[in-house]
């Protein structure tokens, strides 16, 4: 496999800090917004975005988790005769006619989006729905654009986007990551 570094911690740092700016001036501040993370590392960039925001606004922001195993269209050939594990979402307040921001780490097919709308809209009618993404890479498969970007970053299908976050990962960067066929 080759790898190539796009990304390094000041530039995620950066692309977070310019993310949470824009959520501020987009939403006319942050009231009723929530923030919520699409596990695994959304959640965690979700948090980062919560921290920055209070440090901007002098006020919190509510941030929640979404697990959408569930309401993917391809649990089918993801669990391969395994039982799904049920996770759902810790959402500390109800989104009823809140802003809710979705984020994730890349947005590739739109499908992992679609399911996260689902799952929010299983739990009441927000006022809107809007989507921050660390990398946008392309390839839609469904009409799904974000609203936030930190970098847009144009891939090849055989290409994969590795977003590395500390808190799991140990260290904080965004590399493509190129099979190579022996």
């Amino acid at each position: 496999m080759t790898e190539k570094r796009i990304m390094d911690a000041d530039a995620v740092r950066r692309a977070l800090t310019r993310i949470s700016h824009e959520v501020i001036e987009k939403n006319k501040g942050v009231d009723d917004v929530v923030l919520v993370g699409i596990k695994t590392r959304g959640i965690y960039l979700a948090e980062r975005m919560a921290k920055k925001i209070r440090e901007i606004e002098g006020r919190p922001v509510a941030v929640g988790a979404l697990d959408i195993t569930l309401y993917r269209d391809d649990l089918s050939e993801k669990t391969e005769n395994r039982e799904p594990e049920i996770h759902g979402a810790d959402i500390p307040v109800p989104v009823v006619n809140k802003k809710v921001i979705l984020v994730d780490d890349v947005l590739y097919t739109g499908r992992t989006a679609r399911a996260a709308l689902d799952a929010i809209m299983d739990r009441g009618r927000p006022a809107l729905i809007q989507l921050a993404v660390l990398i946008d890479r392309g390839h839609r498969e469904l009409p799904i654009r974000p609203d936030y970007v930190g970098k847009n970053v144009p891939t090849s299908k055989e290409e994969i986007v590795e977003v590395r976050l500390s808190e799991v990962d140990g260290t904080d960067g965004v590399a493509i990551v190129r099979r190579t066929i022996s």
